[in-house]
């Protein structure tokens, strides 16, 4: 049987150590002890796991404990290191928008984590006043403060993404980054709700945030 599908750019990546390794641009390989899926799920034991989201674009950011950490849109978390503290924070200037707010993932401490992508990302660096569609924000430097404006108050109107349903407009001040995904993630894809101070080692009160697995054998 003979297919370029066979070569060796479609080749199972051997995992070398434990960590998480990419098998494509769009497939994650993660070794060891993680933590993925609805709810949480923890992923132990032996074997061979591969993990994605509907095609996306998979980045691996390691953190190193010294950077103030990473706030992440719930539905860009892919998987992460369970020695990685985690908690649900509101999103500041977020209240606006809905009785309920926003709620983001933040991520602090050492260890490496995998985010998701629909399509090449852009790295804003911000050291003056940046503004991004909020549904296209895929995350951002923990310490930057975060602020919504109506588009048109402001007249920026679209940005990067299209416009929202909304019509707001999410800035970012201080010093730091955002990534941006030429994409837009579906109204309520933020997480919404009264999230808990939680970390790795919880397993309760975030469904829905994290993308699906591809599968597993």
């Amino acid at each position: 049987m003979r297919s370029e599908l066979f070569g060796a750019n479609h080749a199972e990546t051997p995992a070398a150590q434990p960590g998480m390794v990419l098998q494509n641009s769009t497939m994650l390989r993660p070794a060891g002890d993680h933590r993925r899926g609805h709810s949480l799920m923890k992923v132990t034991g032996r074997g061979d796991l591969f993990l994605a989201d509907t095609a996306s674009d998979v980045f691996v950011i390691d953190l190193d404990g010294s950077d103030g950490g990473l706030t992440i849109s719930g539905a860009n978390v892919l998987a992460f290191e369970p020695g990685l503290r985690w908690d649900i924070r509101r999103v500041q200037g977020a209240g606006m928008l809905s009785s309920s707010g926003l709620f983001n993932c933040v991520f602090t401490g050492a260890g490496r984590i995998a985010i998701t992508c629909k399509g090449a990302p852009v790295v804003l660096s911000v050291d003056q006043p940046t503004y991004a569609d909020p549904q296209a924000a895929v995350c951002w430097s923990a310490g930057l403060s975060t602020g919504f404006h109506r588009a048109d108050q402001i007249g920026l109107g679209t940005l990067l993404g299209r416009s929202t349903g909304e019509g707001y407009t999410m800035s970012f001040s201080g010093q730091g980054f955002v990534i941006v995904q030429p994409s837009e993630e579906p109204p309520g894809s933020l997480i919404s709700g009264t999230g808990g101070g939680q970390q790795a080692g919880s397993s309760g009160g975030v469904g829905g945030i994290i993308g699906g697995i591809l599968g597993g054998r």
